[in-house]
């Protein structure tokens, strides 16, 4: 076997190993997770995801699962990424600092009955937290999807879903496993008609 061929293997079985030591308190967050989401989705509220870099990306990913479809044929949901509009990521960064660029769309995006779901791997970018300060004074539900400290965010959200990891890329991989799993159960809980 080459020495790549290796590293390859090495890697699925690195990712894999950090999905299957979830614990079972983390699993039990994980259908809480879908479960208030499917209720303030269901009651009129949105879905407010948000983060950096790969967590940006994640952030458009998952709205998008959830305003188009993921496993099911059903009306869209009401999703949306706070990284996926360039024109006012770069006017709140240039008129108020890079710190504010979540907090300034939350202001005037976020109400009481939304949920707030803030990525990082680390837990401890600035312009994050300052967006789920943001939420809080809106009085949205605060998620955080980080790693396996949970950083700052810790003690900043109402629920934190923390990956066992602290390797950047087996963090965000898991993530995006997290949320698959969260818009599943999001999609039969609020459609009877989906198996």
């Amino acid at each position: 076997m080459s020495s790549l061929t290796e590293q390859v293997r090495r890697q699925l079985e690195d990712s894999a190993r950090v999905n299957q030591s979830f614990s079972p308190r983390l699993i039990g967050d994980i259908a809480a997770f879908a479960e208030k989401a499917a209720a303030a989705l269901g009651g009129g509220g949105k879905m407010v995801f948000f983060g950096n870099g790969g967590s940006a990306s994640d952030a458009i990913h998952l709205s998008a699962e959830l305003v188009v479809r993921l496993q099911a044929d059903r009306p869209g949901l009401p999703a949306l990424a706070l990284s996926a509009n360039p024109s006012v990521l770069t006017a709140a960064g240039n008129d108020f600092g890079f710190e504010q660029i979540f907090a300034r769309q939350i202001e005037s995006l976020v109400a009481k009955n939304d949920v707030l779901v803030a990525l990082s791997t680390s837990g401890n970018s600035p312009n994050v937290l300052r967006g789920v300060a943001a939420g809080r004074l809106r009085g949205a539900y605060l998620v955080a999807f980080t790693g396996e400290s949970g950083g700052s965010l810790a003690d900043q959200v109402d629920l934190l879903l923390n990956v066992p990891s602290r390797d950047p890329q087996r963090i965000q991989e898991a993530h995006i496993t997290i949320g698959h799993i969260a818009c599943s159960l999001i999609e039969k809980l609020l459609f009877s008609d989906i198996p």
